[in-house]
C-alpha cells in the first residue's frame, strides 16, 4: 500500500506534430480543437477530476498557445462579462482557478523517457501521473483516477494498459504481464514495439503513467545507452527499473482514442460531439442525410 498521494501530473507537448501538417505549421498539435475544446484540455479535465491538481508542461519551440490558453486572459474575461455571457466566462475560468501550472522546456525532442526526466527538479521525492495527450479517454470514474485508486492498493508504479488487435502490437510498447485480479496485472517484461511474432501479448501500454520517483535514475541510466533513434524511451527506463520492483498494469475502463493520427482525431471529434445535448441530434441527423445510420441516444 501507498499512503503518499499523486499530486502532480506531467504532460508531454513539445512533440512537433509533424502527422498533422500543414495545420500544426502555426499551432501545437495539442490546440487541435474536438469540438470546442483543445485536445490537451481533456487530459487536464481529467487529471482535476482525479484528485490531481498541479500540472507540468513539457513544452518546446512554438508551444506558446498551449501557455495562453492556461493562462488568465483578462481583456477576454472582461468582454464576456461585459456581454453577459457568463456560462462561457464560468468556464473559461474553471480550469485555470481549479489548477497550479508549471513549464519546463524539453529543448529537443529526445522521447518521452527525456520528457519526463526533465521534470526531476519539479516532481521531488512523491509519486506522480503522465498523461499522453493524444490518448484521450472517455471514462467514469476518470481513467487517471482509475489507475490512483490501483496504486495506492499495489504501492508501485501503475500503467495503462488495453488489449489491441494483434496486427497492432508493433505500434506499441507491449507487456508480459500474470493478472493477479481483474483488470490488474503484475508485469514481468514490457517490450517496445515488437514485431507481430515476437510479442509476448496484446496487451499495450497506453498513454497513462502513475510513476514513484525512482523512475529518474532508472531514466538516467538509460540515457547513457540511448536506442538507435538516439532517444530515450520511458518503456526502457520502465524495464530498468523493473529489475528493483515491481510494477503494475490497469486496464482501464473507458472508451479511449488515439487522436495522434489523422483517422482517430477525426473519429474522437464525432465521437465527443454525439455526447453533447446541444449537438447531438442535429449532429445525428446531419449524418444521416449523409446516408450513415447513427443510433439515438448515443449522448450521456
Amino acid at each position: 500500500m501507498s499512503n503518499k498521494p499523486v499530486r502532480k501530473a506531467v504532460f508531454p507537448a513539445a512533440g512537433l506534430g509533424t502527422r498533422f501538417l500543414p495545420a500544426t505549421k502555426a499551432q501545437p498539435k495539442e490546440m487541435l480543437p474536438l469540438v470546442d475544446k483543445p485536445i490537451i484540455q481533456y487530459g487536464v479535465e481529467e487529471a482535476l477530476a482525479s484528485g490531481v491538481h498541479n500540472i507540468i508542461l513539457v513544452t518546446g519551440r512554438g508551444k506558446n498557445a498551449i501557455e495562453d490558453h492556461f493562462d488568465v486572459s483578462v481583456e477576454l474575461e472582461t468582454f464576456l462579462e461585459a456581454r453577459g455571457k457568463k456560462d462561457l466566462l464560468d468556464e473559461i475560468r474553471n480550469i485555470s482557478n481549479l489548477m497550479n501550472v508549471s513549464y519546463v522546456r524539453q529543448g529537443e525532442p529526445l522521447g518521452l523517457g527525456h520528457a519526463v526526466l526533465v521534470t526531476k527538479d519539479l516532481i521531488g521525492d512523491e509519486p506522480f501521473a503522465v498523461i499522453l495527450g493524444d490518448d484521450v479517454i472517455d471514462a467514469k470514474p476518470p481513467a487517471l483516477r482509475q489507475m490512483i485508486d490501483v496504486f495506492h492498493e499495489v504501492g508501485g508504479p501503475v500503467l495503462a494498459i488495453e488489449q489491441v488487435p494483434e496486427e497492432n502490437v508493433s505500434s506499441y510498447g507491449i507487456i508480459d504481464a500474470e493478472e493477479v485480479r481483474p483488470g490488474v496485472y503484475r508485469i514481468r517484461d514490457l517490450v517496445e514495439k515488437p514485431p507481430r511474432d515476437e510479442a509476448p501479448s496484446n496487451l499495450a501500454i497506453i498513454g497513462r503513467y502513475v510513476l514513484t520517483p525512482d523512475i529518474f535514475p532508472a531514466l538516467e541510466e538509460t540515457a547513457r545507452e540511448k536506442d538507435r533513434t538516439g532517444e530515450i524511451q520511458l518503456t526502457n527506463g520502465l524495464r530498468r527499473l523493473l529489475k528493483t520492483r515491481p510494477i503494475y498494469g490497469c486496464k482501464v475502463d473507458g472508451v479511449r482514442h488515439d487522436t495522434g493520427n489523422k483517422l482517430g482525431f477525426l473519429k474522437a471529434v464525432v465521437y465527443f460531439a454525439l455526447r453533447r445535448p446541444d449537438l447531438a441530434e442535429p449532429f445525428r441527423d446531419y449524418l444521416r442525410e449523409l446516408g450513415l445510420d447513427v443510433p439515438a441516444g448515443s449522448h450521456r
